[in-house]
């Protein structure tokens, strides 16, 4: 790499949204150099393998354990883009190893910028989750960042990459950006056969994003023309109102662009393999904030898109329309109904085995349990309920006023937000609100946190980061949590619910 062009550093590029990232830059930005962090691997060299002596591309092979990989990619860096790591469903068989990975891949990197001479010159951008707020049942099925980090049950997943942001966002540099990328749309997701795919409820929503704007988002970071007050935020990515759907309506997208027809979903499924609750999703009210500050939507009609998505894919997974005769529906049913009696993940298995950990957590109220209310289930398409919901967002309080500058808020909107959020501000003056000032939560853990990471951020103590989830008994605490909480769960005076799901904690993480 001899050029004298400015250059850009990519974690992930061997995944969906890095590789098509690296492909957005590579043919649209001349004027950019590319340096990849790669695992090395027979996969990952043959598919760098035309880049392998490419002037414009250089190769590090390393992971997110390899600080002097890291360092090697991102010295003379003038835009850094952490797309990579370990995501579901691996992530649900390796959670111990997804949280050591995930935090220490931010914790080098923000190590190596902060070795550079001009730290606080250099784009950094990282790739946050919509995992990071859970579930959010209708009528809060519509949200925005600095709403309660709430990481669904057993999102082990969620859970490293809440404390991976927290990493960037307290890391004192002046340009870094967290994107809390959607479930991104991509060819391959056709292919996707494993039981998380029953972990959505089907009135569950979720404002997907296409893989072509998540990389076009990319491309559009690296400039110099941003301006100042765009870092040092969070923002969440969505392809707009048209992807705006249920988790019905994805699955009956998906099987239509396949050639099994419009309503396949009713053909092929049951409706209670699919789970009640605690997945993720929502709609973004301020989803359109990204897309007028770097025009990035492609704006394709979603039915297109997602035959187009089909179009791309192996013959053997473009069906025909025979697959609409009931002989093959049937023989597609019990196929998929297969993947519901997975033998850890699978919904089915859950019931069969009366796992009253796993039914809790995806079917149960603190006051109903998990196999109670599932067999309240409706068996039959025709009693499920897959309507619809509201198109007209309602937000939540954030326990400040928001109507004020953010950079005007005083010391006493910050001791109110605390007290929303069932704790107090400890310091009595602040410097602004990237300096970190000292809180305490309702159960007397103090803490440091910037202003900026608390209010738009979502973030609040440490201490109560689900290790294991005691959401009933902190929502009792937070009036800001309690809104997310209680609105698929009853107040619960003994915490039987904890105590059930997290039996099997300690085991979980030696996996």
């Amino acid at each position: 790499m001899a050029t004298t062009n400015k250059k850009v550093f990519i974690t992930g590029a061997s995944g969906h949204m890095g590789w098509q990232t690296f492909q957005e830059i590579y043919q649209n930005r001349p004027d950019l150099d590319i340096v990849v962090l790669i695992r090395d691997s027979e996969k990952n060299r043959n598919l760098f393998a035309g880049y392998m002596n490419d002037k414009r591309v250089k190769i590090v092979w390393g992971d997110f354990g390899d600080y002097d990989a890291i360092l090697e990619g991102i010295t003379g860096a003038s835009y850094v883009l952490h797309i990579g790591g370990m995501v579901s469903p691996a992530a649900d068989y390796w959670p111990k190893r997804t949280l050591k990975t995930n935090v220490m891949a931010a914790e080098n990197i923000v190590k190596a910028v902060k070795a550079q001479k001009n730290p606080d010159d250099i784009v950094v951008c990282y790739i946050g989750t919509v995992a990071e707020t859970g579930n959010r049942c209708e009528p809060l099925h519509w949200g925005r960042c600095g709403d309660p980090i709430k990481i669904s049950i057993y999102d082990h997943y969620a859970i490293s990459k809440v404390k991976a942001e927290r990493v960037f966002a307290e890391s004192g540099l002046k340009k870094w950006v967290s994107l809390r990328q959607s479930g991104i749309l991509y060819p391959q997701i056709l292919k996707n056969m494993d039981p998380i795919m029953f972990h959505v409820p089907l009135n569950g929503v979720l404002e997907w994003a296409t893989v072509e704007d998540s990389a076009t988002l990319m491309e559009r970071l690296c400039n110099d023309n941003i301006p100042d007050d765009f870092f040092r935020r969070f923002y969440n990515i969505g392809s707009g109102d048209e992807y705006r759907i249920t988790n019905y309506q994805f699955e009956d997208l998906l099987l239509n662009a396949i050639g099994m027809g419009h309503d396949a979903t009713k053909r092929v499924f049951k409706p209670n393999w699919f789970v009640d609750r605690n997945f993720h999703g929502q709609w973004y009210a301020d989803g359109d904030v990204l897309e007028e500050a770097l025009h990035f939507r492609h704006n394709t009609p979603i039915d297109l898109y997602f035959k187009n998505m089909a179009k791309q894919v192996e013959w053997f997974y473009q069906l025909s329309i025979v697959t609409r005769l009931p002989v093959i529906s049937t023989l597609a049913r019990e196929g998929l109904g297969m993947i519901a009696l997975n033998k850890r993940f699978g919904t089915r298995t859950w019931v069969k085995n009366n796992n009253t950990e796993r039914l809790t957590a995806f079917y149960g109220d603190t006051k109903t349990s998990g196999m109670d209310h599932y067999k309240t289930l409706p068996t039959t398409w025709d009693k499920a309920d897959i309507h619809i919901p509201s198109k007209t967002p309602v937000l939540l309080d954030h326990g400040y006023d928001e109507t004020k500058p953010f950079d005007e808020l005083t010391i006493e909107d910050l001791q109110k937000a605390a007290a929303f959020r069932g704790g107090k501000l400890i310091s009595t003056e602040i410097v602004d609100m990237y300096t970190p000032v000292t809180w305490e939560d309702a159960e007397g853990n103090q803490f440091d946190m910037t202003p900026n990471t608390v209010l738009r951020g979502g973030h609040w103590s440490p201490a109560q980061d689900p290790f294991p989830w005691r959401y009933d008994e902190i929502a009792k605490q937070n009036p800001f949590f309690a809104q997310v909480w209680y609105i698929d769960h009853s107040p619960n005076e003994n915490n039987v619910y904890g105590e059930e799901i997290y039996r099997d904690y300690d085991e979980y993480l030696k996996k």
